[in-house]
């Protein structure tokens, strides 16, 4: 199975929301407004598009974008896109195409930032040196 990663940059357009499952994983979602400019080669005017993309990313990496991370904020988000379907409350077909983020980090082109490094005991899947080292 081939798994394409995703790269895209731009502004949250709204501040993240997080929420818990019933098993407690944390998954956070937020949407990044992506500008695209160009000038028209005829008329020389300056033209611009934006896409917003919708973006899901789980546990830790969810709890710290949503400690971090505030609407209008310049991100950097790695994942990969999948599509996800569901029937409305009204029985209609829908799906969506977002990005599952692997990484998430904000853009130092317009800005600076503070690292503050979490400590977190290690899990019953992470070996403990490494929870230590990450």
């Amino acid at each position: 199975m081939t798994i394409t990663s995703t790269t895209i940059v731009g502004n949250l357009t709204r501040d993240p929301e997080i929420r818990y499952t019933r098993e407690g994983q944390a998954t956070t979602s937020l949407s990044v407004a992506v500008n695209r400019r160009w000038q028209d080669k005829e008329t020389k005017e300056w033209e611009e598009s934006v896409s917003f993309l919708d973006v899901v990313c789980w546990r830790d990496l969810a709890e710290n974008v949503a400690l971090s991370l505030t609407k209008g904020a310049r991100v950097v988000v790695t994942g990969r896109l999948e599509q996800r379907s569901w029937e409305s409350d009204e029985g209609e077909k829908r799906s969506k195409v977002e990005i599952v983020a692997d990484e998430i980090g904000a853009s130092l082109r317009f800005a600076t930032v503070d690292i503050h490094k979490v400590q977190r005991p290690a899990t019953a899947d992470e070996p403990a040196d490494e929870a230590a080292s990450a």
